[in-house]
């Protein structure tokens, strides 16, 4: 089974310098844990998590150090730079591969440089229990 067979192609974006406030409204207005971060050109330059805005704030010792990080920090300034990325007729098996040692939940799916979906460990271990991936 291919990537593109078990991705999900909706998906939402932050560009970097949307400021954390925003990226945590995405995040859970998306219900995800982590969402691609586009340049100019809609490109993928990194992926900002629940992780790393969780680590952001942990490293704020008072309430306005906490607010400045929501309201003045960039997604850029907090987000995880080159992001794994995979091809939509990439095997799933190497997906989950990827994601195991490399440590990250989800890759995004890129077609000709463009992001055009996210595979995540749910949609694999989805694939699994359905009997799509044996």
């Amino acid at each position: 089974m291919r990537v593109a067979d078990i991705m999900q192609t909706t998906l939402r974006t932050v560009t970097g310098d949307t400021p954390v406030f925003d990226v945590v409204a995405a995040l859970a207005d998306a219900q995800v844990t982590g969402l691609p971060v586009t340049d100019t050109q809609n490109r993928v330059i990194g992926v900002v998590s629940t992780t790393d805005v969780i680590a952001a704030l942990a490293k704020m010792r008072t309430a306005e150090e906490r607010e400045t990080l929501l309201e003045r920090t960039s997604a850029r300034e907090i987000m995880t730079a080159a992001p794994f990325m995979i091809a939509p007729t990439a095997e799933a098996g190497e997906a989950a591969r990827h994601m195991l040692y490399g440590e990250v939940r989800r890759l995004f799916v890129e077609e000709d440089g463009f992001v055009v979906g996210v595979i995540s460990q749910s949609d694999i271990t989805h694939a699994v229990a359905t009997g799509r991936i044996a």
